[in-house]
């Protein structure tokens, strides 16, 4: 083999590493088996978008193991983003007791997020673990926030109910 095939056949291996090493890594280091894509929508804010969500989940959308991916399309602060998450929680809850410690909880694990940042949230069991690409952020191991977390997109009281149903609307 002549070393310009050697050296082309070098490129073509690692420029295809390079493709699929985000996806390698997003797919296996924070998903659980056997989910796939449902979903996808925006958020919108005074017309502004603020993100894009996609919803991973295995037969029910509505019931764990599920992941939700936000690709922010703004700089927000993550107090921020923890404080518009509590808000959002509120209106679900019958009991607001647990909300200070959370929104406490939620600003220590989320970045300052910036145009095409993201985060990925994977609730599984009674728990939910935050991504950003390889690095886990934090995880809170409580049933309620979980399920109060999710439900700021995918409870039936939602703010956001055209974003709820373009969530739960499986992928083709």
């Amino acid at each position: 083999m002549s070393s310009s095939s050697l050296l082309s056949s070098a490129r073509r291996s690692l420029l295809l590493a390079l493709l699929g090493w985000p996806l390698a890594g997003f797919a296996t280091t924070a998903f659980p088996p056997g989910m796939s894509r449902w979903g996808r929508g925006e958020y919108r804010y005074f017309g502004f978008l603020v993100y894009e969500a996609t919803l991973w989940a295995a037969d029910d959308p509505l019931r764990p193991p599920l992941a939700l991916r936000l690709d922010y399309k703004r700089s927000i602060a993550g107090h921020d983003i923890a404080r518009a998450s509590i808000k959002a929680m509120r209106p679900l809850l019958a009991d607001a007791a647990p909300l200070a410690d959370w929104q406490a909880r939620m600003a220590a694990i989320f970045p300052d997020v910036s145009d095409g940042d993201h985060i990925l949230g994977v609730w599984q069991g009674d728990a939910v673990s935050f991504h950003q690409g390889e690095r886990l952020l934090g995880r809170v191991q409580d049933a309620a926030f979980a399920r109060a977390f999710f439900g700021i997109w995918l409870d039936e009281k939602t703010r956001e109910p055209e974003l709820r149903a373009a969530l739960l609307r499986r992928a083709a």
